[in-house]
């Protein structure tokens, strides 16, 4: 997809993007970045004696590779995009697992004007390869308008 710029976006319009497995090594990689090591994500033996039944990937490295795969899309690159403005109602609604395959699917709720800029707001789950969602979040983006507002 092109760069989206902030009249491109109509509410209701709803993006998926391409998906994306977690591995052993995302987690480790994450644990060593973040610093979180927490046993649910790096101690098989204690994780399985927990109602998850085996390690699951840290909330926060869901939410990074949901920002990669929105990446993926197009609209937070190029020259439409100014920047984040926010995550807002951010659930971790279930594991996700080793192994799990997950998509993002982005849904236009709302937009404002900010001057010469617009604020869209993404309805945003991430999905499991059972169409279950295991993160929910309004993403608030600052995007560049085609036509400057006039003065």
């Amino acid at each position: 997809m092109d760069s989206l710029y902030f009249e491109d976006a109509k509410k209701g319009e709803s993006f998926r993007t391409l998906s994306r497995t977690i591995t052993e090594a995302d987690i480790v990689n994450f644990a060593g970045v973040s610093g979180d090591f927490n046993p649910l994500h790096t101690d098989q033996v204690y994780a399985e004696k927990t109602r998850f039944r085996g390690r699951i990937a840290h909330g926060f490295l869901s939410l990074a590779v949901a920002s990669g795969l929105w990446s993926r899309l197009g609209i937070i690159d190029g020259p439409g995009f100014v920047a984040f403005y926010g995550i807002e109602h951010l659930r971790f609604t279930k594991p996700v697992m080793i192994g799990d395959t997950v998509k993002a699917k982005l849904t236009v709720t709302d937009k404002s004007e900010r001057g010469d800029v617009g604020l869209v707001t993404f309805r945003n789950e991430l999905v499991n390869q059972r169409d279950e969602t295991v993160l929910a979040l309004d993403l608030l983006l600052l995007l560049n308008r085609r036509k400057p507002p006039s003065v």
